[in-house]
């Protein structure tokens, strides 16, 4: 690396992605440093990490959550406390930064991704939606730009180690046949839909393998997730549908696999832990250590490998439909699905209706071809509020089950 330190700004800096991102940078003091933070509006969290690593600003997105983190900092703390939208976009794209870490959760992270990518970043992507939604739009802007743009997602920082790249990180085809992009089928893998469909939010959230925030635990055990994958990966790579198949591996050890036209399949192990992928996306093209224990391929011992069950997780489903589709369906897809997701962790909904109000919103609102960050963000809302108008029908009749 460089010896010249590295300037980054963490998007969604108290989530999972964003505290384990944290943890490596703290590893490597001399290569990085702070510029800025940002998160919505978990204030005590936001407060230490400011107290530790002095950045320049941090951003709160709810303008309460601001006023009571600039309250709560000292004077002495040269941390100068934002909100808002623009506000996220102006640390995402100012001059001095040189790496930003997009791990905002769902549709409010596309905007500053899309901005960083714009001013022509190193762009570490964790906001899988982004891509979802505006696919083309940000493809489009790191082309333009030059931005170096690296998945931070295990599975497609997977393939991203397995496919041929050139200079500027952006890989090729020469040679690939197709990916598998694996799925570790969740905490629901050998429940029926019987059972799924009284399944509680904790259960849901229960990931075998992973720690992860709660609404992309359901994207996992709704195999949501792994279509909102499927989605990412055919951008990143520049993939037909038919190029991306999803194999469930229960042991998360495999994170994917590229497979070439002569035969050979390579694959990325190791241990389930967020922060190799984040370190390998800090350090490219160079390695950097990340306080992830090697793999024991010994104590691992057996790797197991299944089709996934689209009878029982049709979300996969309707994300590949979404695909086909193009235009903004992908957008409405994720839309819906975070609305029905918000309205299981509430207990409003059960967690087999999630998929039915992802389909009955793709039915009932039109896609379109976008040519704007406008258009995506309107069929994004129009999705939402027909998702959200099904919500009350769900609740309804979970009331009468219960009765």
């Amino acid at each position: 690396m460089s010896s010249k330190q590295r300037r980054v700004s963490v998007l969604g800096s108290t989530g999972s992605i964003g505290l384990n991102t944290l943890d490596v940078l703290r590893r490597h003091p001399q290569q990085f440093s702070l510029y800025a933070l940002a998160a919505h509006s978990s204030v005590q969290t936001m407060h230490e990490q400011c107290l530790e690593f002095q950045p320049r600003f941090a951003v709160m997105m709810d303008a309460d959550a601001a006023a009571a983190l600039q309250r709560k900092l000292p004077a002495e703390c040269a941390t100068e406390v934002l909100h808002g939208q623009d506000a996220l976009c102006s640390v995402a794209s100012a001059d001095e930064v040189d790496t930003v870490m997009a791990a905002i959760v769902g549709a409010a992270g596309l905007p500053s991704t899309l901005a960083a990518a714009n001013a022509g970043k190193h762009v570490l992507l964790a906001n899988k939606e982004s891509l979802v939604m505006g696919g083309h739009l940000l493809m489009r802007a790191v082309r333009q730009s030059g931005a170096t743009l690296l998945p931070i997602d295990s599975e497609h920082n997977a393939i991203f180690q397995c496919m041929p790249v050139d200079a500027n990180g952006t890989p090729g085809q020469r040679g690939v046949s197709k990916v598998l992009l694996t799925a570790s089928g969740g905490p629901f893998r050998n429940w029926s839909l019987a059972q799924m469909r009284d399944a509680t939010p904790d259960q849901a959230c229960a990931h075998p393998n992973w720690s992860m925030g709660r609404k992309i635990s359901v994207d996992s055990a709704s195999l949501m997730n792994k279509g909102l994958e499927f989605i990412e990966a055919c951008w990143i790579f520049d993939l037909r549908p038919d190029q991306v198949e999803v194999v469930v591996h229960p042991q998360s050890i495999i994170h994917s696999l590229v497979q070439y036209v002569d035969g050979s399949l390579l694959a990325q192990l190791g241990n389930p832990d967020m922060r190799t992928p984040i370190a390998y996306g800090l350090g490219w093209p160079e390695r950097l250590e990340s306080g992830v224990a090697p793999l024991d391929l010994i104590a691992t011992a057996q790797l197991d490998f299944e089709a996934p069950d689209e009878g029982r997780f049709p979300c996969l489903r309707l994300a590949r439909e979404a695909v086909a589709a193009g235009g903004t369906s992908m957008a409405i897809c994720n839309a819906a699905n975070e609305i029905a997701v918000a309205a299981f962790l509430a207990g409003s909904v059960r967690f087999t209706d999630i998929p039915a109000i992802i389909e009955k919103t793709l039915e009932e609102v039109a896609a379109v071809e976008p040519t704007s960050l406008a258009d995506v963000e309107a069929a994004d809302a129009r999705a939402r509020e027909a998702a959200s108008g099904q919500l009350a029908m769900y609740t309804d009749n979970n009331a009468l089950r219960q009765n």
